[in-house]
């Protein structure tokens, strides 16, 4: 388990976070080793049977961190998104398969090159990171030995911390979030920050539905009074609709092609009723000089 504080918290409260840590392993039957991070956090190792599948012993290091944030909720979380974290943050997911945390005695990159110290836990309460350095770790070592030298002969079991797992499952909590590059799992929670949650669910709620503006194509010319003359016989064609059109109903735009201009008159039917719209019709005139280089870059891209 790693005990990484948020800015601005304090060491004391990531020592008395890991105390609580302690207290609760201890409980479930499990012991912890601890040892300073080398950095502003804390690690505690637990040793365990070589019996469990990689996906329980992470489901039981979230049990873990769920459980120390209810017994001490003003210190410590679990939540994975930043925005929602305070305090010392419990991060169970240094339980995955990519995951690397310093070894024991490691030297990190800070000025007085301080060292991931293990610890006795007597000497939690009033340790202190800066204490432990390339340059004092030998000393301490000669004195006191490797505080972790009897790990490996006390595994524990997972079953109390697997029992809690699934009695937070049966309450409705939802499996805490994986890293981002994880497959996305099924008893998962959305693996999306809350912040942009709310505001794509705001963005859903106020947008309105794309709809489809009745145009319909009734010219197409180089020149341009052609293509009005074309309107002008549409119009008589369809005397009906004409009266129900606004004057910003006719559209007349001047198109650019690739080596000329040519113009184009479309017909917005928004206020005609469904049924008394015409339909597409072949424009006339139908005149544009860029649909035989369109046909043929099609051709192109299809060989």
């Amino acid at each position: 388990m790693d005990l990484d504080p948020i800015p601005g918290v304090s060491w004391a409260d990531v020592r008395r976070v890991a105390l609580e840590v302690q207290a609760f392993l201890a409980e479930v039957g499990l012991r912890g080793w601890p040892k300073t991070s080398g950095s502003r956090g804390m690690h505690v190792n637990v040793r365990i049977e070589p019996t469990w599948t990689f996906a329980e012993v992470r489901r039981a290091a979230v049990a873990l961190s769920r459980a120390v944030e209810r017994r001490a909720p003003a210190l410590a979380s679990s939540k994975w998104w930043k925005e929602e974290r305070h305090g010392v943050f419990l991060d169970y997911n240094q339980n995955a398969k990519d995951r690397t945390t310093c070894s024991a005695y490691s030297v990190r990159p800070l000025p007085d090159a301080r060292v991931s110290a293990p610890l006795h836990w007597n000497e939690v309460p009033e340790c202190d990171p800066a204490d432990f350095t390339m340059f004092t770790m030998p000393e301490r070592f000669a004195k006191i030995g490797n505080p972790h030298a009897d790990m490996d002969t006390e595994p524990g079991s997972l079953e109390n911390l697997l029992e809690l797992a699934y009695k937070d499952q049966a309450a409705g909590l939802a499996d805490a979030p994986w890293p981002p590059h994880f497959r996305k799992m099924e008893s998962e929670g959305p693996r999306v920050a809350p912040s942009r949650a709310k505001s794509a669910r705001a963005k859903s709620a106020v947008k309105k539905p794309r709809v489809k503006i009745p145009l319909i194509t009734v010219a197409n010319s180089p020149d341009k009074a052609a293509a009005l003359a074309g309107l002008e016989r549409w119009k008589a064609k369809y005397p009906q609709v004409t009266d129900l059109l606004a004057i910003d109903d006719v559209l007349v735009d001047s198109m650019r092609g690739r080596s000329s201009t040519w113009t184009r008159i479309r017909i917005n039917l928004r206020h005609v009723p469904e049924s008394l719209r015409p339909s597409q019709e072949t424009p006339d005139p139908d005149d544009d000089p860029t649909r035989e280089w369109r046909e043929w870059s099609k051709k192109v891209r299809k060989e």
